[in-house]
């Protein structure tokens, strides 16, 4: 990995998008630094602090803009639930697949759609988020109209900042190296390393001061962490492959084809995306709950409980959220029957497979499994940490999801300036 990034850093234009890239990850921490007037951010860091689980989940990927109530506090996540909201509505809605099919206008129309969906999440979560400050009294009091409008006011900054880093993404897109929303969500992670390594000394303190089962639970957390690293890069780099054989042509004096290949299928197609996915749509009844504000012997609030971040029905629901986005993703990126055409346009076909629906059918099993697979293991890493947690009796924010998200963001940029180092030291493009 080093290796690459050095060897990138030679070539000026690949050199001119890293910088562009860090330029824009600097942005986004220093609106991660910027408060929002009329809070007092210390009763909400408290309550994080004190409850853990979900709020410090998101702490952690909005790099502690969350406890701190900054600009950036809601971080992608309304951007993230609008593109989920978006796909999903590209299936259902006519006009939206049409505009899916209709090329690059059709997407910067659905582009622009998810930029209005956003903006209307972005309302309806700053409004649920001054709610649950309110709520911890964080919000400094006022009489009168001035009550009204540092409100409004908490409300507009909040949006604005899950805007701008919306559009800080999107130039990561178009000008910078890797996925905009993916590198936010590793810088944002990133951040709060040290204040991990600061829990884990504060554990070790306790274990100093009598607390016995840190002796055994400290140790158990540092090797399970080591070990989720090796085996995410070896699933994450693991592939089916499907031999190929393409029969030869001739064509005037020349020969083509003959040759024997194979179609590399991805354990983990969908990378970290699952993962977001299912914690942005798990943290709004967290959201809903705060908006509300039910009473604790309220059956709203009982409901709302099954959400907590350390309960067995989080778990359940967790998992299941990622093998169903994990399906989802793989399908609407992978058509077994689009590449069962190309094969046979180009004469190929699986040894053993009849051409066409057969082939199509054989490749739809195979997605099938490697899909089934690639779920299991996200869904166990995702989790893992809310049972270690239990057993531990450690607050884990750090926990397999992050770590998803960090080594999948990493190995993708390395794979990206790879490719793009291949297209310019290839001969072919040159001669």
């Amino acid at each position: 990995m080093l290796e690459t990034l050095r060897n990138a850093w030679k070539i000026e234009d690949l050199r001119k998008k890293m910088l562009y890239t860090l330029f824009i990850l600097a942005l986004t921490r220093i609106g991660s630094q910027i408060p929002v007037p009329f809070l007092n951010p210390l009763a909400l860091g408290a309550m994080v602090s004190a409850a853990g689980g979900i709020f410090g989940y998101l702490d952690v990927l909005t790099g502690g803009a969350f406890s701190q109530s900054t600009l950036f506090a809601l971080s992608i996540s309304p951007a993230i639930t609008a593109s989920i909201v978006i796909q999903l509505l590209t299936i259902a809605i006519p006009y939206l697949e049409n505009l899916a099919k209709e090329g690059e206008e059709g997407q910067r129309k659905i582009k622009r759609i998810t930029r209005y969906t956003t903006l209307a999440l972005a309302l309806l979560q700053s409004f649920g988020y001054m709610m649950l400050l309110n709520n911890q009294r964080a919000i400094l009091q006022y009489e009168g109209w001035q009550y009204y409008f540092a409100r409004l006011v908490i409300v507009l900054c909040f949006t604005a900042g899950a805007m701008l880093i919306m559009f800080l993404g999107e130039r990561i897109d178009e000008k910078g190296i890797g996925n905009g929303i993916s590198m936010i969500l590793f810088i944002g992670i990133v951040s709060r390393g040290g204040a991990v390594v600061n829990t884990m000394v504060e554990y070790i303190k306790y274990a100093m001061a009598g607390a016995t089962i840190y002796f055994f639970s400290v140790p158990v957390v540092c090797v399970l962490f080591l070990a989720v690293i090796v085996f995410i890069i070896v699933m994450t780099q693991a592939e089916r492959r499907i031999p190929v054989q393409y029969a030869k042509r001739i064509v005037g004096r020349k020969q083509y084809g003959g040759q024997s290949t194979h179609l590399p299928i991805k354990v983990n197609m969908s990378g970290v995306l699952p993962v977001i996915f299912a914690s942005t749509i798990l943290s709004i009844p967290t959201t809903i709950s705060g908006f509300v504000g039910a009473s604790p012997d309220s059956f709203l609030y009982k409901m709302m409980a099954i959400f907590n971040y350390n309960t067995v029905w989080y778990a359940l629901l967790y998992f299941v959220l990622i093998m169903a986005f994990n399906y989802f993703y793989v399908s609407i990126q992978y058509n077994p029957i689009e590449i069962s055409n190309n094969l046979r346009k180009n004469s190929g076909g699986v040894p053993g497979i009849r051409p066409g629906k057969p082939t199509s059918d054989y490749i739809a099993k195979i997605v099938g499994k490697t899909t089934f697979l690639g779920g299991i293991f996200l869904s166990i890493i995702a989790t893992l940490p809310i049972g270690v947690g239990a057993l531990t009796q450690m607050n884990i924010s750090l926990g397999g999801t992050s770590v998803i998200i960090l080594v999948g963001v990493a190995l993708d940029t390395v794979r990206q300036l790879e490719s793009q180092m291949m297209m310019r030291h290839y001969k072919g493009f040159l001669e």
